[in-house]
């Protein structure tokens, strides 16, 4: 199970935005440039200020964001703006973003900083496997437990309990481990799927 798998309704919210942006020309590499541009920018603020209160910003962007990807893609799929750019700008685009959210807890106090540098390196690990798959003739994997929406679901949450009750910080310590733990449960996952769906796929077409 992933948060991942409620994106379809979370897209048919979406679709009169859609329809908006994309009749005043919005394109949808513009939305995912605008996406991790804004990511970059909430980066640096929560880095040069390292201070719990703001991390309020945290839950509140990443709902943003989380329904930024779900524009450019719709805008792409829906309304003829798939490109070879584009899948550049999305892959490359979620993974920068990850890092420049999530990296700024390392300049709180009493964050397990050695943890989290470990999750942002599974984090990047876990989206290379998941484009990976495909070069092997297997399809994009979305897996959990802990992808891209899974992680900004936690982060989200562990941002907003630290603004409002500083003391969580030391929390990091069992829930940073948790979050690498599933991290590594998830590229396992999206291996053994995409191992297994290109065995389907050659059994139900035979050679």
């Amino acid at each position: 199970m992933t948060i991942y798998d409620l994106k379809p309704r979370f897209q048919n919210l979406l679709r009169p935005v859609v329809i908006y942006l994309y009749k005043h020309g919005i394109t949808a590499n513009q939305v995912t440039l605008g996406a991790m541009g804004l990511s970059i920018a909430v980066g640096i603020v929560l880095s040069l200020f390292p201070v719990p209160g703001l991390y309020w910003l945290l839950p509140i962007f990443l709902f943003i964001r989380m329904a930024l990807n779900a524009i450019d893609g719709m805008l792409a799929r829906e309304h003829h703006q798939k490109s070879h750019l584009g899948a550049i700008y999305n892959e490359l685009g979620d993974i920068i973003s990850d890092v420049a959210l999530y990296l700024p807890f390392c300049f709180l106090p009493h964050v397990s900083s050695v943890s989290l540098l470990v999750i942002l390196f599974l984090t990047i690990l876990t989206e290379f496997i998941g484009v990976l798959t495909q070069s092997i003739g297997a399809s994009r994997r979305y897996d959990g437990p802990m992808g891209k929406s899974d992680r900004a679901f936690i982060f989200g949450a562990y941002g907003l309990i630290i603004a409002t009750f500083p003391s969580a910080l030391s929390w990091s310590s069992y829930l940073f481990p948790l979050v690498i733990v599933l991290l590594l449960m998830t590229c396992y996952q999206r291996i053994v799927k995409a191992l297994r769906e290109i065995k389907l796929s050659e059994q139900s077409h035979p050679q």
